[in-house]
């Protein structure tokens, strides 16, 4: 199993893996819905909050046109593009208990796999501070739990293969890839992400050496 990580813009570091075998992109890019990551603003200073620097590229609207040619493709945020892809199946992230549904932000994520033509389900309950894995601060604007990353994983790959997250964040996709025995290639262009991103993966890389023996 190997990890190559890169810190840039994906349009610069991509020319340096024309040459590597991906089988699948599997990402949460920015959705070019200009978000305020100040989420200090939903409480107004009277809970904890975390006040993020906003996503970079979230200023314009994601084209998923330079990944649509991979074999295995999901992306995140398919509200936001799905006048740009194919049909293809619908991945819905359902983040809230029962007794949550309709309050705060949306109940559900949405991503776009590429092929067929079904709706999946994945339920994990990840909305403010009500989390069932990975409780404690939080690491980026819109991360994502590794759990819901392994699930994307098991759907569309098999140990071995080379999976790319090109917006890799805080790296869950990198984190479930190296849990699951897949090769990962991420990259992240926000230095402080990346940092946390490499950390990250290289204490699940110890872990499972350890594991393994």
């Amino acid at each position: 199993m190997t990890v190559q990580l890169y810190q840039g813009d994906y349009r610069e570091i991509m020319p340096q893996l024309v040459d590597t075998k991906i089988d699948a992109i599997i990402a949460d890019p920015p959705y070019g819905c200009k978000n305020d990551c100040d989420y200090t603003r939903f409480t107004g200073g009277l809970a904890p909050a975390h006040n993020y620097a906003n996503v970079v590229g979230d200023d314009t609207p994601f084209d998923p046109a330079p990944w649509l040619g991979y074999p295995k493709v999901i992306l995140w945020g398919y509200q936001f593009f799905a006048d740009k892809v194919p049909a293809g199946t619908v991945l819905v992230w359902l983040k809230k208990r029962d007794s949550q549904m309709g309050t705060f932000l949306s109940d559900c994520e949405l991503a776009w796999q590429k092929g067929g033509k079904g709706v999946f389900l994945f339920r994990h309950i990840w909305s403010g501070f009500d989390r069932e894995t990975e409780r404690g601060k939080s690491l980026h604007p819109t991360q994502k739990p590794i759990a819901l990353m392994r699930w994307c994983i098991e759907r569309v790959t098999k140990p071995g293969a080379t999976v790319l997250d090109p917006f890799m964040g805080s790296g869950p996709t990198g984190v479930a890839c190296v849990e699951m025995g897949r090769n990962f290639i991420g990259i992240e262009v926000e230095e402080d992400y990346f940092k946390i991103a490499q950390k990250r993966i290289a204490e699940a890389e110890e872990l499972n050496h350890q594991i393994r023996g």
